[in-house]
């Protein structure tokens, strides 16, 4: 599997799934700065999202992810960073389309919508896609312009 450098950051309620995710990602080889929240203590997501993004658009990390309870807020915060391409993926095949028809360079999960398991599943299968091209470069460009 190909490594990625990859930037992270949740508020309280994706606190739990990040540290897993983290974990999982070190084991794999992948290099990861944790933009925070730092605990289960209640915060401001955009505090720690928004960062997040800024450094997947301006190249410092290849990829980003970032969590909270349901990931609506995250992805919203994070798309306002030109650039950025984040999906809310709540199952494998979101998170396949995410990178196969919208060349995802973030991806969102909420905590409280799906299992730990699902969630180290959905980063993993995130991660291993590639993006298609194709009809979908051109649309992609469109969002840009």
């Amino acid at each position: 599997m190909k490594t990625f450098s990859i930037a992270i950051g949740s508020d309280h309620a994706g606190f739990r799934y990040k540290e897993a995710i983290i974990a999982m990602l070190l084991s794999q080889g992948h290099t990861v700065r944790d933009f925070g929240t730092y605990s289960d203590a209640s915060c401001d997501y955009p505090d720690f999202i928004r960062p997040v993004a800024e450094a997947v658009a301006a190249g410092q990390f290849e990829r980003g992810i970032v969590l909270g309870g349901s990931g609506n807020g995250e992805a919203i915060v994070a798309n306002r960073v030109r650039g950025v391409r984040c999906g809310l993926c709540w199952n494998e095949q979101v998170a396949i389309w995410n990178r196969t028809h919208n060349d995802g360079n973030c991806l969102s999960l909420g905590e409280r919508t799906i299992s730990e398991a699902e969630a180290l599943k959905i980063v993993q299968v995130w991660l291993a896609t590639e993006f298609e091209g194709g009809r979908h470069l051109a649309r992609i460009q469109k969002i840009d312009r």
